[in-house]
This record gives structure tokens, C-alpha cells and sequence, in this order.
């Protein structure tokens, strides 16, 4: 099957072009982001695979879908910047990743949080200028602590895991009890109850209509003083400007560890550094001693890619044959 892969790190390539060994589709690679206009350029395609920082609008989809495109076959396991109506009044097939490597996401989350803790960050940058002072850089013992999981899918049982074997107690937020987590000692409640009892929240949740900034000013100010905030899912749960008014006045949470943006679309991905941000709000965060920012790499593990890959050109393969696993199939009503 030929396929259009677009906007193609340099890294990905390689795990691509090794899993297609048992597969043979045809692959062209393009480094442009997918829109309305790049998306001329995968006409005589029937597949293309995008990222989550494509946009798969309905223009987007009207021009793939008139250009011969028949499959989106996504390389990630979020699905929110496609227009899911607009696909299936086109008859195009979404195809996700489910599940690449919930490990990779999970230690990640951990290492935002060892990070703030004991302000690895700040450590990391006096010695590298001779300073050895301690002052500033006291954090806490893990072990015995409450931390929060919202959304305990397979990254939030896979962080579970890790931070039952710190010592940590476990409260869970979601509509499935997950029987992996329950075994862990989660103890499921409601999201009001998580929010005042833990010292650590970490999201885990899909975005959605109902997730979109559930992180607000009302939840907000039932989270503990001194509290952290973890988020490795998707950037729009969490109200990015209420966050900076939290952080400056220090009543609730006062750690914030993100490796998602809710405006990520125009920052992530890209060398900008020899460029002036635009973005007020997300420069604003940088300047936070307590703040510790990752441009969406949580992913990023050699076994993550791979898995990408593997999954990706599978499910190009299972269409081609007319036998699409439907867990890996995103309908307007899934």
C-alpha cells in the first residue's frame, strides 16, 4: 500500500523502514505537517499516516479524500485533532495506535516528578556554574505519599505499578475500575476527593468535550497546598492560564510538570530557538523555577517507536485486506 507519512522526525525513518520489511508497503516520507494545503501533496495516495500535531480537519479530509485517500492511519493513540463526523461522511477509515508503550509515557511522568521534587533542573544548572549551595533545592520522601491517577488506562496502571513500588498510596479516577489497579491497592474515588487528598496528580485521560480543561480554577482550588501536577497526556486538560494564577499565588498546587501544551500545534517539534516565542502564555510558564516543560517526548523510547510502527503499517495491511482490528478503529461514536 502506498503510503504518505507526514511530518516525519528525522528519528522515525528507521523504525519505519524495519518494520516494512514484513509488510513492503510503499512509504514516502515528508517532513511538512499535514493540512489543507500539504495535503495536495499525497494525491494518489489511498493511505496517510499523521502525527498528532497534523491537522485533520474537514478541509484537510476533503482534499486526502479527493486525492484518492481512503485510510488515516494515525501514529499515536489520541485521536483529538481529527474531525471524526467529517471522516465518516467522507467514508475514510481511522486507524490509531492504542497502546504503543505505556511504560515510555508512565517513566516519564515519574521523571517530571523526581525532577520537581528534589529540583533536579536547578541542581543541574548551579554546578554546571561551580555553585554547590543546597538552599532551595529541599524536596520529600516519596515513600508515603498520595498520588493521585486520573484516568487509569494502561499508562495510569503502568505509573500505578511504578509508584506502588516507591511506597506511594493510590487513589484512581475513572469510570472503569481497572482490575490491574485495583490488585495495586488504588483505592477509585471521585475526582473532588483525589484532587483534596493527593500530594501528586498525574493525568492520564483522553481529551474530550468533558476532560477539555478539567484541570480549571474550580478544580483547582480543592487541590492541596503544595501539591504537584503532572500532565503527559493531552495539553487542553489543563487550563493553562489558571495553572500560572495557581502558581503565583501558591495556595493549591505549587509543582507543575507538563510534557503537553494546550497550543502545542504551532511550538512542538520544531527548532525554534533562534526564533522569539509568541506565545505569551507558554513563555510565561518558562520562567517558573517550579515549572519543568518537555515538548511532547514522553513517547519517545526506542521499544515506543518501534511499536508505533509495527502497529501503524499493520493496520495499513489489515485494511488493505479488509479486516481492520476494531480496537484500533476511531468512530464518531467510539
Amino acid at each position: 500500500m502506498k503510503i504518505a507519512i507526514y511530518s516525519t522526525q528525522d528519528f522515525e525513518p528507521e523504525f519505519f523502514d524495519a518494520a516494512n520489511e514484513s509488510f513492503h508497503h510503499e512509504l514516502v516520507y515528508f517532513r511538512e505537517k499535514l493540512h489543507e494545503q500539504t495535503a495536495r501533496m499525497a494525491v494518489g495516495f489511498p493511505a496517510v499516516c499523521a502525527f498528532i500535531a497534523d491537522q485533520l480537519d474537514s478541509q484537510t479530509l476533503t482534499t486526502l479524500s479527493a486525492g484518492g485517500g481512503r485510510l488515516i492511519a494515525l501514529r499515536s493513540a489520541g485521536f483529538n485533532n481529527v474531525d471524526l463526523a467529517a471522516a465518516a461522511k467522507l467514508g475514510l477509515t481511522v486507524l490509531r495506535v492504542p497502546a504503543y508503550s505505556p511504560h515510555a509515557v508512565a517513566e516519564h511522568a515519574v521523571a517530571l516528578m523526581l525532577t520537581l521534587n528534589r529540583n533536579i533542573h536547578r541542581a543541574y544548572n548551579r554546578v554546571r556554574e561551580g555553585d554547590f549551595e543546597l538552599n532551595g533545592l529541599m524536596g520529600f520522601d516519596m515513600f508515603g505519599k498520595t498520588v493521585g491517577i486520573v484516568g487509569t488506562g494502561k499508562i495510569g496502571a503502568a505509573l500505578a505499578q511504578i509508584m506502588a513500588g516507591f511506597g506511594c498510596n493510590l487513589l484512581g479516577y475513572d469510570t472503569y475500575y481497572n482490575p490491574d489497579c485495583l490488585t495495586l491497592g488504588v483505592k477509585y474515588v471521585s475526582l473532588e476527593q483525589l484532587l483534596r487528598e493527593s500530594d501528586i496528580v498525574s493525568l492520564h485521560c483522553p481529551l474530550t468535550a468533558e476532560t477539555r480543561h478539567l484541570i480549571n480554577p474550580a478544580t483547582i482550588a480543592l487541590m492541596k497546598r503544595g501539591s504537584m501536577l503532572i500532565n503527559t497526556a493531552r495539553g487542553a486538560l489543563v487550563d493553562t492560564s489558571a495553572a500560572i494564577k495557581a502558581l503565583k499565588s501558591g495556595e493549591h498546587f505549587c509543582r507543575f510538570g507538563i510534557d503537553v501544551y494546550e497550543e502545542e500545534g504551532p511550538l512542538f517539534f520544531e527548532d525554534r530557538s533562534s526564533s522569539v516565542i509568541q506565545d505569551d502564555i507558554f513563555a510565561r510558564l518558562t520562567t517558573f523555577p517550579n515549572v519543568v516543560i518537555t515538548g511532547h517526548q514522553g513517547f519517545l523510547t526506542r521499544e515506543a517507536l518501534m511499536n508505533i510502527a509495527e502497529t501503524t503499517l499493520a493496520n495499513a495491511r489489515d485494511f488493505e485486506t479488509g479486516k481492520p482490528k476494531p480496537e484500533n478503529r476511531v468512530e464518531l461514536n467510539g
